[in-house]
């Protein structure tokens, strides 16, 4: 497992602050965006992903945009989104999109796909939320024959028919490395078996080892398919700092903000100092010295069987300074000691 397991982080673009408090221009948090994602590949992390909104606190609304920018500064990692929202997008123009990072990647794209947790898309670009479910479900299915055929047949309900289209640019080498990103329903955990995707769990809260089911599930479902069992990953958030004081004493202020914010509008309690504790030490927030991170991750590793951890290192409005140190500490300290750590025996 030790060889096969990769290390990511992801990002949504919060819009950060500035040494004095006050909030960057969202330009500058783009442009932010792509020395962390340099820094990240300097430091051997296997896979950057940028996640797509539209809304003020997240300045990301092109992530594959973005994602160009960083593939003409990076050399090996590997380059994704975090979440692409298919059910309000086209599924031949985020093919398209993600097939030409691929070729200016030199074959580092992939794609994560959702139904997304945040809805500001539907009404922007023109959808019917009552639709949110079958949206979903039928890109998706045009979306799969697209990452794997050449030759396009397709007829559903949202757009006229397709018969034997190619669309280009293809990809250069195999197919497009696609996941479809779940939240915690078994639906669609048989979706990713169905459409033969790798499974990346979104888990945001509460103790990860409840979704030991869902990748159950995804074994099961897989063999009796007939089919290999795919790639299994976790996002989650977190944040490295030199002491789990530190990480403590930087996270919690913006922790919360971020978290009040998505409560007002989600109707949820404000978030306390012991809630925030409690993550840390029960839940899935990664927070802390490198070796809290470390112990905390191979714990997940041991429990699901995960091949790919990815965190969400972006933390609301904190300064761009300490998500980079963060990052360094990911790639030069947690993913080191992570390693070793799962070489060793169990006791």
């Amino acid at each position: 497992m030790t060889q096969s397991l990769e290390f990511g982080l992801d990002t949504f673009g919060d819009v950060t602050t500035a040494v004095d408090g006050q909030l960057l221009a969202q330009p500058q948090v783009i442009r932010n965006v792509v020395e962390e994602a340099v820094l990240a590949d300097r430091n051997g992390i296997d896979f950057f992903g940028i996640g797509e909104h539209h809304r003020e606190d997240f300045a990301v609304s092109a992530p594959e945009v973005v994602l160009a920018a960083i593939a003409s500064r990076t050399e090996r990692i590997r380059l994704g989104s975090a979440v692409t929202v298919l059910s309000s997008d086209d599924p031949i123009r985020v093919f398209q999109r993600f097939s030409t990072l691929d070729a200016l990647s030199n074959g580092r794209a992939e794609v994560i796909l959702g139904r997304g947790s945040f809805i500001e898309s539907f009404p922007l670009f023109g959808y019917d939320l009552s639709q949110y479910e079958a949206l979903f479900e039928e890109k998706l299915d045009l979306f799969s024959q697209l990452a794997t055929n050449d030759l396009i047949n397709y007829q559903g309900d949202w757009r006229p028919p397709l018969v034997d289209q190619r669309i280009y640019p293809p990809m250069a080498e195999g197919h497009l490395k696609t996941w479809i990103g779940v939240g915690g329903s078994p639906e669609s955990v048989l979706r990713a078996v169905r459409y033969d995707m790798r499974l990346m769990l979104a888990i945001i809260g509460g103790d990860p080892g409840r979704f030991a089911p869902y990748v159950e599930l995804y074994r099961k479902a897989s063999e009796q398919a007939g089919r290999p069992v795919g790639e299994i990953g976790v996002h989650s958030p977190g944040y490295v700092a030199e002491s789990d004081e530190q990480a403590r004493r930087d996270l919690f202020p913006h922790f919360k903000k971020i978290r009040d914010r998505l409560g007002r509008e989600r109707g949820w309690p404000p978030v306390t100092e012991r809630d925030f504790e409690n993550e840390i030490e029960h839940g899935s927030l990664y927070a802390g010295s490198p070796e809290t991170v470390a112990k905390k991750i191979v714990k997940l590793v041991r429990t699901l069987g995960v091949s790919r951890f990815q965190m969400k290192y972006s933390a609301g409005p904190m300064e761009h300074e300490k998500l980079m140190n963060s990052i360094e500490l990911y790639g030069a300290k947690v993913i080191p000691l992570v390693r070793r750590l799962l070489a060793e025996p169990q006791t």
